[in-house]
């Protein structure tokens, strides 16, 4: 059984609780974790404000050796990593080391930021006083993460709070517990000290009330999520009524914008990469295919043989090139649009079945507005060809969206292309580039219903350190009183 991480201790929850994560291919215990309660939760809190004061005044070069070690930790468990996430989601060998790789660069990143925390000197108006900025680390920091990229979102939620000088409680994922549990244990076997980061597993059930108590606490000062637009707006919600900042990176409904001048081949290698990379569940993955009518047909016939390539499989067997999808709840509810777009005359040009939660690849051409593939969030192996036929329409349909993350234009003429990129609304913009793509030292983040504030790169710190005025007064000023 995974056990919970509360200053520096493993134990168990404190009524003993437990809760199983299925494989969700075999319906087998995948998993069996520690179920918090409200009163480990408050601990787990209540420790890592006990470890701040020692940890925030920690020097760089210390907390750099720390995360650089975490990195060597991390690779060094990359075989029970990929088992992990094999079991407990389905993911293929390629995508769980993938995860490892990047979340490994992530700790090394977080790094070399220990020593990019800076403030500024002020000019003051009043005479005497030698006015600053600084930036201080804010506190105790509530990471939650997901289960699609468990590792690389995992590690992000944690890294460059420690960096900053934060301490941490991390919410595990209810579906990659064993995953998040063995990325926790690389950290703090890097020599973290005790209370610096700690975890908690929780039943499904128990999610909203763990969360909103961690909120809620004292010391909890900064919360960041990364998942579904709907639980964003509720940990939104609940971080505005104590006045604490989130940092928030949510849903995606990414366009890719191919023109009529794009390099086809390209464009499909790109799209299928981007569309289809661990099953379409990535918040980056290319749901839309904007094309322009005049290469649209050689366009969906070149994608359409490419995705029939792509079956899916049980992962542990290692021959196939996608795995499954999280559940069969899922797997019905991407079957179900798929369904609606046909019905209402898209055309199927591959894929399109499912046999349980093994789905390969699916292609739709001619999809439409009136259809709910077009504006729900398939988070699956799907991809949607909308034709257009104009620059201006493509940019329109681009935008016709609640989400704005990532997005990707396709154009030989990169001067134009530029053009229509500055014009599309997303966080995240690839010309000539697939959707999904990810580098540690890039800000990363969305808008509109996508969230706000950004990840990666020397943009992070903003999110977990607070910037401070302060002065140092030589002499008496004149006070008017």
């Amino acid at each position: 059984m995974l056990e919970l991480l509360i200053g520096g201790r493993k134990v168990p929850s404190s009524d003993g609780a437990t809760f199983t994560r299925k494989n969700p291919i075999t319906g087998e215990d995948a998993t069996v974790a520690a179920a918090a309660t409200i009163e480990d939760a408050i601990a787990a809190a209540d420790a890592a404000a006990a470890a701040f004061p020692e940890w925030s005044e920690t020097g760089p070069t210390e907390r750099r050796a720390k995360l650089m070690a975490a990195a060597d930790s991390l690779q060094a468990r990359s075989d029970d990593i990929v088992q992990a996430m094999a079991e407990e989601i389905g993911a293929t060998t390629a995508w769980a080391m993938f995860n490892v790789k990047l979340a490994a660069n992530m700790l090394r990143e977080a790094a070399a930021l220990t020593t990019q925390i800076k403030g500024e000197v002020i000019p003051s108006d009043r005479p005497g006083s030698f006015a600053m900025g600084i930036r201080q680390p804010v506190g105790v920091v509530l990471a939650i993460a997901p289960w699609n990229a468990p590792v690389i979102l995992g590690v992000r939620s944690i890294a460059t709070p420690l960096a900053c000088g934060n301490t941490v409680v991390m919410k595990t994922s209810e579906i990659s517990p064993r995953t998040h549990s063995l990325i926790v244990e690389a950290i703090q076997d890097a020599g973290f000290p005790p209370g610096v980061l700690n975890a908690i597993s929780n039943a499904p059930e128990d999610a909203a009330e763990i969360v909103e108590t961690l909120i809620e606490h004292s010391a909890v000062r900064r919360t960041n999520f990364t998942g579904s637009t709907r639980v964003g707006r509720i940990i939104a919600k609940k971080s505005g009524e104590c006045l604490k900042p989130a940092l928030l990176e949510l849903g995606g409904k990414a366009p890719m914008v191919v023109l009529e001048d794009a390099d086809i081949d390209a464009a499909v290698a790109a799209a299928a990469f981007a569309a289809y990379m661990n099953q379409g569940q990535i918040c980056m993955s290319t749901e839309r295919l904007i094309v322009d009518e005049k290469i649209a047909d050689e366009f969906v016939s070149k994608l359409a043989a490419k995705a029939k390539t792509l079956k899916a499989g049980d992962p542990r067997a290692g021959n196939t090139p996608l795995g499954c999808v999280v559940d069969e709840a899922a797997a019905s509810r991407i079957s179900a649009l798929v369904q609606d777009a046909v019905d209402k005359g898209a055309t199927l040009a591959a894929g399109g079945s499912a046999t349980g939660v093994i789905m390969d690849a699916t292609l739709l051409d001619n999809v439409t507005p009136a259809m709910r593939i077009y504006a729900e969030e398939s988070f699956g192996p799907t991809a949607s060809i909308v034709r257009v036929q104009s620059v201006d329409e493509a940019i329109r349909v681009a935008n016709d969206t609640q989400y704005g993350l990532s997005a990707s234009v396709f154009g030989r003429d990169t001067t134009r292309a530029m053009s229509v990129a500055k014009r599309i609304e997303s966080g995240i913009c690839h010309i000539n580039g697939p959707t999904v793509h990810d580098e540690a030292q890039m800000p990363f983040g969305g808008m509109k219903d996508s969230g706000y504030g950004r990840f990666g790169g020397t943009a992070v710190l903003n999110e977990f350190t607070e910037l401070r005025w302060i002065t140092i007064q030589e002499g008496v000023p004149h006070y008017p009183l």
